[in-house]
């Protein structure tokens, strides 16, 4: 502790400039700061030259000789080894987390011992220095530190034109070299295939966007019961923003906090998507210039801290119990932290279903979450991605899980209470098979009949299953995105071993990377369009139905939508309050790869009142989420007035114990 807090105070000197006498980066006013002084000037004028160079460090920048005083007026070797710089240059690769190194170090290097040629110092390039801020900076703010001020990139780095070295050029070179030498068959881009901490999956992330920036953000839906954040990382050609016909995926990781295959292989994807679209990938091009996709790998941060603190203490040759990952627990760090499994946390709304399915006129479509749900406990977990699902258009998703290998899809809950094991189709079984399918039949083994599985025995299905016949289960995400929103979701189980070995990741990559591929295309089949009125404008909330699939999808905001159909010939009819019905009768060929496009324009009409319409979800019942004000905060405002006011006896109590009063007690104020 006590040496960390020395490193944060020598780390402060550098970016107050205090750590050495300034010379040639002495500037006006840097006098008055400290960085620069008079005496220093002229006590060390002397004429620079060549010396070799020698930083323990710094022994690697593909030149020999450097110079000093160097540009942070450093008088020799020494003055330089025991400054602040060399001290976070050494020190670096730990606490950024492996982040940004080599290049961080490289760069910072080549300002401390800039190379040397004629007794004339060469000043390491500007644009290195810029491009390298841009991608690390997010690796600084993580630790809440401010950028190093001897990389600063307008002071002591210079242009192209005044012949400056770029210290990452001989890097690059090798890393261009390791690429070509690599067989045809392997991933020309390189990434590494280790276990990350939560803090490294979200430098990862966010320096995974900042590289493609032009096609990538990340965002957050949340924070975890501990405060982590949920973060999303999205991929496509205008990031930020839906467009109009293009279809949004999703795919999730990491639910089950124990379950840690999913959420590395989405990490990965993430890196693989950016570097193959600047690389020039076709295919990767393609499928991010028509598809927005959205990338949750880790929905349960707090559940992994706790499986990878056990596989590490289980692999502690100094503990007697030492059995390695495979007997890592089918039950540490599968919940969240407050002990609720997820995967059973979200509203059982197919039990809703099922008691009103014989019902002519129920829709099962957007089916409202009942109020009783709310009294119940709610993970902040399932609250932001019951949120998050409800706020984007999403067509299609993948839940990623281990335990098993096969991909199950709903209804995960039995339509019979007792029949633990019932065949349970939705009225989409089969664009739910061909989903599945998609994966399985990419993958590796999964699809293979003769794969060892871990006990259940899919030989007769090739690696897919319907949810319930499987094992039921209530309250799970898959049957939520299909009965409360358009969403089509699949659960793909990766494996037997819920915590693979390190060694185990990259043919793990192998196996799943097509199929992750696959999948993200396969949103690209069936019928898309736009319900539009007269005037051209979209219509929000139209529904669409197929005749023979009991099971609508509504338009979004500008009245586009997305209907996953297997091909053969469809009755469409579209329908919106207050205004006529339009019918059409759609063919898809079994040759078509893309999604056809059927627009359909409706007349506006008279309102007549309906009597079935209270059994229709009506706009209100979709729009009140957390009725009861579990989650939502209020506002900054309301605090401040209440601050202005004289306090009520509550007020210190909430104040000091940092809990949030209720609504009630405001508006009683």
């Amino acid at each position: 502790m006590h040496s960390g807090l020395l490193l944060l105070f020598l780390l402060s000197l550098t970016e107050r400039g205090c750590s050495a006498p300034q010379l040639q980066g002495c500037e006006p006013g840097d006098e008055l700061s400290g960085r620069c002084s008079s005496s220093s000037l002229n006590v060390y004028e002397e004429k620079p030259k060549c010396t070799q160079l020698h930083l323990g460090y710094c022994n690697d920048l593909g030149y020999s000789s450097t110079i000093f005083p160097n540009i942070l007026g450093h008088r020799s070797r020494m003055d330089a080894e025991s400054g602040a710089e060399y001290l976070l240059l050494s020190v670096i690769h730990g606490l950024l987390n492996g982040e940004c190194t080599p290049e961080i170090r490289l760069v910072g290097c080549s300002v401390l011992a800039s190379p040397c040629r004629n007794d004339k110092m060469i000043k390491p390039c500007r644009s290195t220095c810029e491009a390298l801020r841009k991608d690390c900076i997010h690796a600084f703010e993580a630790i809440e530190m401010a950028w190093p001020y001897f990389l600063d990139c307008d002071r002591f780095f210079a242009g192209a034109e005044e012949g400056c070295y770029d210290p990452l050029a001989a890097m690059r070179a090798r890393q261009e070299l390791t690429r070509s030498n690599l067989p045809p068959e392997e991933p020309s881009t390189i990434i590494q295939f280790t276990y990350t901490t939560n803090a490294q999956m979200y430098n990862i992330l966010k320096k995974t966007a900042a590289k493609c920036s032009h096609i990538s953000q990340v965002y957050s839906i949340g924070r975890s019961t501990e405060g982590k954040d949920l973060l999303v990382i999205e991929f496509s050609n205008n990031p930020g923003q839906h467009e109009l016909l293009e279809p949004e995926v999703k795919m999730l990781g990491n639910m089950h906090g124990n379950e840690v295959l999913g959420r590395q292989l989405l990490i990965y994807l993430a890196q693989y998507l950016c570097s193959e679209y600047i690389l020039g990938n076709q295919r990767i091009q393609t499928i991010i210039n028509t598809t927005r996709i959205h990338l949750l790998a880790s929905m349960n941060p707090d559940g992994y801290e706790l499986a990878a603190a056990e596989v590490e203490d289980r692999n502690d040759p100094d503990l007697s119990y030492q059995e390695g990952h495979l007997m890592n627990g089918w039950i540490s760090g599968r919940a969240n932290a407050q002990n609720l499994d997820l995967n059973r946390n979200f509203p059982d709304l197919t039990s809703i279903f099922y008691r009103n399915r014989r019902s002519r006129f129920y829709r099962i479509d957007h089916i409202p979450i009942p109020d009783s749900y709310w009294f119940g406990k709610v993970a902040p977990e399932t609250y932001a991605v019951m949120k998050w699902i409800r706020s984007l258009p999403f067509v299609q998703s993948a839940s990623l899980h281990g335990g098993d290998l096969v991909v199950s899809y709903p209804f995960d809950f039995s339509r019979h209470p007792q029949e633990e094991r019932m065949f349970s189709p939705t009225p989409d079984e089969q664009i739910f098979k061909q989903l599945a399918r998609t994966y399985a039949d990419a993958h590796a083994t999964m699809a293979n009949n003769d794969t060892e599985r871990c006990g259940a025995s899919f030989y007769r299905t090739r690696g897919i299953i319907n949810g319930a016949q499987w094992y039921s289960f209530a309250g799970g995400m898959s049957d939520f995105n299909y009965l409360h929103t358009n969403c089509l979701e699949i659960t793909v189980e990766l494996g037997c071993d819920k915590f693979p070995s390190e060694v185990e990741l990259y043919p793990e990559w192998k196996r799943n990377k097509e199929s992750l591929l696959s999948f993200l295309e396969s949103v690209h089949r069936g019928i898309k369009g736009v319900v539009k009125d007269l005037d051209g404008n979209g219509i929000k909330g139209a529904t669409l139905s197929v005749r023979g699939i009991r099971k609508d999808v509504t338009t979004a905001e500008d009245g586009d939508y997305w209907r996953l159909l297997n091909p053969g010939t469809h009755i469409l009819t579209v329908t919106a309050k207050g205004y006529s019905r339009v019918s059409k009768r759609v063919h898809i060929p079994h040759n078509m790869n893309h999604a056809g496009r059927v627009d359909f324009v409706l007349e506006k009409v008279p309102v007549e009142p309906d009597i079935h319409d209270h059994l229709f979800p009506t706009v209100d019942s979709w729009d009140r989420f957390d009725p009861y004000n579990q989650f939502e905060r209020y506002s900054n405002a309301e605090l401040q007035e209440v601050e202005q006011e004289e306090k009520p006896w509550w007020w210190n109590y909430f104040s000091q114990s940092g809990a949030s009063p209720p609504h009630w007690l405001l508006r009683n104020v």
